[in-house]
């Protein structure tokens, strides 16, 4: 019966489900990894200098926008290359976007490091108690990181044009895995240490996707791999085009998103923002386990609407409504359930307070309720109405 049910239907569909079964475990393992880290980070550290961490990590997460959406140009373009079998327009793709993402990481890291030495890190992050040449190089060694992080994670993007997600959430949770390892070893051999931890935190996930590059592209992409002589520039119009609406949308959800932590640090003090994340990282899990779902589906739709299958297309949304309401009446019980939760999790380290429990709920449901939607505008490429409607 389960093998009847994985192999049933398209071939999109089975690919898809084969990857969410392998995704369900895989992130459902990051998850648990990602839970343990935050105790033992808050008894390596403490809440202050861990909230320093969250802080700095989110303001690292606004340079984001500066591949001006070029990730998800590469996605979608190179989903719809495979799909029509145009494998030298495909590594033309692949190329191009190593070398734009290159130059632009090379020039911001060197403004950078001509910068760095003239911020001062602890009224940036509110941070007076701890030494400032040490929140320098902590800032140096997660910028550092954080822009080659950004150029190998490409092939991430190359594994889920090819709808294979789970491959790509398997790197993931290898990284998160081995960090998880160090940072407890840390806690037996060295003392609250920042920067040894930035640079753990930081320099094993960009070891394990290099590593992964340099294997994948030897053998299962090696039809793929970038090369200098693949470069071509004229084709950085058609990637930055779809990517510039992407851009947009990064830049509007780094807004959103990333301003929470400096704000809470700025009005409220860098411990709060530990309070703010723990009850966050507890009602992310449903959207975390719902993403799985929907890790394959972009591509995946992507795929149909090149191949003109729309009945495949209406009846995958009408599969993921049903399957969003069920998530939401789990998102409900988790609200029941989070005092509980939060003692076994984290005991009388730090208070969550309920309101704060019960707004994390409507925002989970609501993400939960729309996910499907955004995957299949993605998807499509389609992004003219949601284009306007996130920069109000």
């Amino acid at each position: 019966y389960i093998k009847t049910f994985f192999i049933k239907g398209s071939k999109r569909s089975s690919l898809a489900k084969k990857n969410i079964a392998y995704s369900f475990f895989i992130q459902s393992s990051s998850i648990v990894i990602g839970l343990l880290l935050v105790p033992l980070l808050l008894d390596y550290l403490n809440a202050e200098k861990y909230g320093i961490w969250l802080v700095l990590t989110s303001i690292v997460g606004w340079f984001t926008f500066f591949d001006a959406g070029l990730g998800n140009g590469l996605r979608n373009n190179l989903t719809a290359v495979l799909a029509r079998g145009e494998n030298k327009l495909a590594r033309e793709y692949v190329s191009t976007t190593y070398a734009i993402l290159g130059v632009i990481f090379f020039v911001v890291l060197l403004i950078f490091y001509a910068v760095n030495p003239f911020l001062d890190w602890r009224i940036i992050l509110n941070a007076e108690a701890v030494d400032a040449n040490e929140l320098s190089l902590l800032a140096l060694i997660v910028f550092t990181f954080f822009f080659l992080r950004f150029i190998f994670n490409l092939i991430g993007i190359i594994l889920m044009a090819d709808q294979r997600p789970a491959l790509n959430n398997a790197l993931a949770l290898l990284g998160n895995l081995l960090s998880l390892v160090i940072i407890f070893i840390l806690t037996y051999t060295t003392k609250g240490n920042l920067i040894i931890m930035g640079f753990v935190l930081s320099a094993t996930p960009v070891a394990i996707l290099l590593i992964a590059s340099i294997v994948l592209f030897s053998g299962k992409y090696k039809h793929l791999k970038p090369e200098l002589y693949n470069i071509r520039w004229e084709h950085s119009g058609t990637l930055f085009g779809l990517g510039v609406k992407f851009f947009t949308l990064q830049i509007t959800a780094l807004i959103i998103y990333s301003t929470s932590n400096i704000i809470i640090a700025q009005l409220l003090g860098a411990e709060q923002v530990t309070v703010y994340n723990i009850a966050f990282k507890y009602f992310q899990i449903p959207i975390m386990l719902f993403g799985i779902i929907m890790l394959p589906i972009w591509s995946a739709v992507t795929d149909a609407f090149v191949r003109e299958d729309f009945v495949w297309l209406k009846a995958t949304l009408s599969k993921l409504n049903k399957i969003s309401l069920l998530f939401i009446i789990g998102i409900i019980f988790m609200l029941v359930l989070s005092p509980v939760v939060y003692d076994l999790w984290i005991g009388k380290r730090v208070h969550i307070p309920f309101m704060l429990s019960f707004a994390m709920t409507i925002y989970a449901a609501i993400t939960v309720l729309i996910y499907p939607y955004s995957s299949y505008i993605n998807g499509l490429g389609k992004l003219q109405i949601i284009y306007r409607l996130v920069i109000i």
